[in-house]
């Protein structure tokens, strides 16, 4: 998170149908960031839907490609259901992961947040990320496709099983705002079901600004993830 602001390597990777953009940042710890099928950079497939499991597949193909046997995973909101498919689907790619505002079923999100989703629409959608979108898009004609398919992969979000979360074998750190669209006690669940985690629970903290923590944030992931791995799953 603190990595130099220019990519050291950008890309296309031919992935499961996708020309899927990547960034290279750093040249010690590598931060490899990608735009997932119909965001950013990355063209859509019109006629398939976004899914937790495709996009997680996604990840585990672009590991694949860059020659990468294993990575320390981090995801927000979305994309932390994302990286604990990963771990799920592809546990041999996953060292470690970083789970921020990450939901595992639906009870864990407050009951508005559903209430929200079943009437979003493009036109409620905030101005700026429609923004970003048409800046960089190469069908930007597709925005509300974008938008459409997103919240539809939310409202149709299934709880992933108790057992499944129980299979995974990399140290995790749970990451839940205080005032999230994740409810705390659903980040403790997750903490309690995870056989090797640790939980953090950031003050004054709502569910966008959780990233934006990075005093808070950039020290204790680091520090987690340079910790030693032990055990079977190292």
């Amino acid at each position: 998170m603190n990595q130099a602001q220019h990519p050291i390597q950008t890309g296309y990777a031919p992935i499961n149908g996708l020309q899927l953009y990547f960034e290279v940042h750093g040249a010690e710890r590598q931060v490899i960031a990608f735009e997932q099928q119909g965001y950013g950079h990355t063209a859509d497939i019109v006629d398939r839907p976004f899914t937790f499991e495709q996009s997680a597949d996604d990840t585990a193909a672009l590991l694949a490609y860059l020659h990468i046997d294993q990575a320390d995973l981090f995801g927000f909101s979305n994309g932390g259901t994302i990286a604990l498919q990963v771990a799920i689907r592809h546990p041999q790619r996953v060292r470690k992961l970083v789970l921020a505002s990450a939901l595992v079923n639906r009870a864990g999100a407050y009951p508005w947040l559903w209430q929200a989703m079943a009437n979003a629409t493009l036109e409620n959608m905030p101005q700026e990320l429609q923004d970003e979108y048409l800046k960089v898009a190469p069908h930007p004609e597709n925005l509300r496709l974008m938008h459409d398919k997103a919240a539809q992969r939310v409202r149709d979000f299934k709880d992933i099983p108790s057992d499944a979360i129980g299979t995974i074998a990399a140290r995790t750190l749970v990451v839940v705002g205080d005032a999230d669209v994740i409810q705390p006690e659903h980040a403790v669940e997750m903490f309690r079901l995870l056989p090797h985690a640790q939980l953090v629970v950031l003050p004054g903290t709502d569910h966008m600004q959780v990233t934006s923590r990075t005093e808070w944030l950039v020290p204790m992931i680091s520090d987690f993830l340079d910790q030693a791995v032990q055990g079977p799953e190292s």
